[in-house]
């Protein structure tokens, strides 16, 4: 086998089982005169005057749902020995994953897909598409984060209103979950800030701040739009395939060395064509392929040599195409789920 297969355990879960209620009307929320849903309509409000953030969402496409730093030279934001975790996993091509094997994603799962809020006075109840069931709960009751927390999978969270903003504080998180699914890790000591502000009936602006003083230099911002995800429900979806993860995620075959000359060819921004959906969804729009210190990155992903123009990372497997004049043209991502081509900017 001359490539490694190595993307595909990123796929493996949760995979959604059925389709009820994918175009079912959703009741009770304001409609233009044509009967679309009018997502700029005033956001409602609950009887005690606050936001009522009630509803399906659906975060706006980001890089960020697989990898929190998409600039190599943001690596710096890391501890070396947190910096070290991270290159021992992408070197392992991420093989303990806890989600390949059907463990929670960790904190960031919120930036990974769509999620239902129920909001009551006294608590907020997420509950996650692709979580397997997975939900968290925010009380909003006055009560203050355990002291001695013990450690789980998502936390324990409090919420309060500053203005028109819900502020949530997360902390007692376990370390045995990552920080994102590039494999970037964190410690027990992690808190994180959430911010939810919606703007209107179908817009809310999020940001996530992740502060672990064992882990990060500083604390790590993200920002990002929400939308509200009318006429539709969300599916069932289960993880049930982690016994084949071994199977599937086989050790690095031999690496082929390649020149600066080489790797340096193929540094520049590639923006999306089309392709695969999913590939998009996960990957992002945009790709940025820079060269440093002879190691050739996507994004911030090392990218790692398998053949002149063929390459493998823990995100997707990637192979650069070039015409007749020996220009880079474009670039191809491929997943499990199909491929998505990637044009060179000019």
């Amino acid at each position: 086998m001359n490539r490694i297969v190595i993307t595909v355990a990123l796929w493996l879960l949760p995979v959604p089982l059925c389709a009820q209620w994918l175009d079912f009307r959703t009741r009770g929320i304001p409609r233009t005169v044509d009967g679309k849903p009018n997502l700029t309509a005033p956001a409602p409000r609950t009887p005690d005057g606050n936001p009522d953030l009630s509803g399906l969402w659906r975060p706006e496409l980001n890089p960020y749902r697989f990898d929190l730093i998409q600039d190599p030279k943001d690596e710096d934001i890391f501890r070396p020995a947190a910096e070290v975790t991270f290159l021992k996993r992408v070197a392992d091509f991420r093989r303990d994953d806890p989600v390949t094997h059907c463990l929670p994603g960790g904190p960031s799962e919120i930036l990974n897909g769509m999620y239902r809020i129920i909001q009551t006075p006294t608590m907020l109840a997420l509950l996650y598409e692709g979580g397997s069931g997975r939900y968290r709960q925010i009380f909003v009751d006055g009560r203050k984060l355990p002291k001695d927390p013990n450690p789980s999978w998502l936390g324990s969270s409090v919420g309060h209103w500053e203005g028109d903003t819900l502020v949530v504080e997360t902390a007692g998180f376990n370390d045995r979950s990552w920080l994102d699914r590039a494999g970037h890790p964190h410690s027990e000591s992690l808190r994180v800030t959430e911010r939810f502000r919606r703007v209107d009936f179908g817009h809310m602006q999020f940001q996530i701040t992740f502060d672990d003083p064992e882990t990060l230099t500083k604390p790590l911002s993200i920002s990002l739009a929400v939308n509200y995800a009318p006429d539709t429900e969300m599916m069932e979806s289960v993880c049930e395939n982690e016994r084949d993860t071994v199977r599937l995620v086989a050790e690095a075959t031999a690496r082929v060395e390649l020149s600066s000359a080489v790797l340096a060819k193929y540094t520049g921004t590639y923006e999306y064509r089309g392709g695969s959906t999913n590939v998009l969804g996960f990957m992002g729009r945009t790709q940025k392929v820079s060269l440093i210190k002879d190691q050739l990155f996507l994004n911030a992903l090392p990218l790692i040599p398998q053949s002149e123009t063929k390459f493998d990372s823990t995100g997707a497997a990637a192979q650069f195409f070039i015409d007749a004049n020996g220009r880079v043209t474009h670039l191809v991502l491929s997943q499990t789920e199909g491929d998505a081509r990637y044009d060179r900017k000019p």
